[in-house]
């Protein structure tokens, strides 16, 4: 008893991080994590010094934290198949990148272990292979609001939980306080991913109804723009494909998503954009990456849509996958 009323003092007092749950790494299929350091200092808005990221269960953003902060390993949480990796950058950018695997072994834990971004050249595990830039990313949120994407700049507080299971991995990120324009709400973002296939499921939750929360695909040069709607007309999805990876080579990336959910789609200079109609419930879409690198990897346009093709008649059918 005594132990769990301490453990209750530690969060009310803002205790940053809970110790991260042991996982067996060589026989996992899925792996979630965010490893952070504790041995060094702030000064302004880089942590210096520091020598071990330590992987945590959950971390609460300081408040110095943004973008190259240098405190958490390859800057937010990421998470894993035997296929394919992501990573989000968790501070006002709120991107979702790829890490292109060439092996079916969990690789994040030795990810950023050199206190560099290495992670960007080649190695015998594979790299980070999308190019954000000031884009979306994969699948992530954002607000687009009179032609203007509004990023995470103003949150009272960030909280960001892994956790693994023995089918699947999670990521949930809570936004506490996120003030965009004359608004200001709670925002839940969860990201699961389960063994054998490209696909992450994002579930979004907003505490108010406000215009404008989108996701999409950060533009690149060298690519198609993808569309179709299921059958019944209540999925379809959007994807590029193309010369767009980093190394560079052949990369295709989509979103499946209802219908219903969606007020329209924005053609940007940066992204292609779905933006939601408002609303408190919780929606779920589906975002992937397919790399021709990977173990018996997608290497065509047409070995790409068809892959779509049968995903989609998947949620035609189920209306989940």
């Amino acid at each position: 008893m005594k132990a769990k009323i301490k453990i209750a003092a530690l969060f009310l007092l803002g205790f940053s991080a809970v110790n991260a749950q042991k996982v067996d790494t060589k026989t996992a299929k899925t792996y979630a994590e965010i490893s952070s350091k504790t041995d060094g200092k702030w000064e302004g808005r880089k942590y210096i010094g520091g020598t071990v990221f330590k992987n945590v269960d959950r971390l609460k953003l300081a408040p110095e934290h943004t973008d190259h902060s240098f405190d958490i390993r390859y800057e937010g949480p990421g998470w894993e198949n035997n296929r394919i990796g992501y990573r989000l950058y968790l501070d006002w950018r709120n991107a979702i990148d790829i890490f292109g695997k060439k092996t079916s072994e969990i690789i994040l834990p030795k990810v950023g272990q050199d206190n560099f971004d290495s992670y960007h050249e080649m190695s015998d595990w594979g790299a980070d292979i999308l190019k954000a830039g000031k884009g979306i990313g994969i699948g992530s949120i954002d607000r687009y609001l009179n032609n203007e994407k509004l990023h995470f700049r103003e949150v009272d507080s960030t909280i960001a939980t892994v956790s693994n299971k023995a089918n699947e991995s999670s990521v949930k990120v809570n936004y506490y306080g996120w003030k965009t324009a004359s608004d200001k709400i709670d925002f839940t973002s969860i990201l699961t991913i389960k063994p054998n296939d490209l696909y992450t499921k994002h579930t979004i939750q907003a505490s108010k109804e406000i215009k404008g929360i989108c996701t999409g695909i950060v533009k690149q040069k060298n690519t198609e723009l993808l569309k179709k709607e299921s059958k019944n007309k209540k999925w379809a999805y959007l994807a590029t494909y193309g010369q767009q990876s980093l190394v560079p080579d052949k990369l295709g990336m989509a979103i499946f998503y209802e219908v219903s959910t969606i007020e329209n789609i924005a053609d940007t200079e940066l992204d292609y954009l779905l933006v939601f109609k408002p609303s408190t419930k919780s929606t779920s879409f589906y975002l992937l990456g397919a790399w021709e690198q990977e173990v018996n990897g997608i290497k065509s346009q047409a070995d790409f849509v068809k892959y779509l093709n049968e995903k989609l008649e998947i949620l035609n059918k189920k209306g989940k996958m």
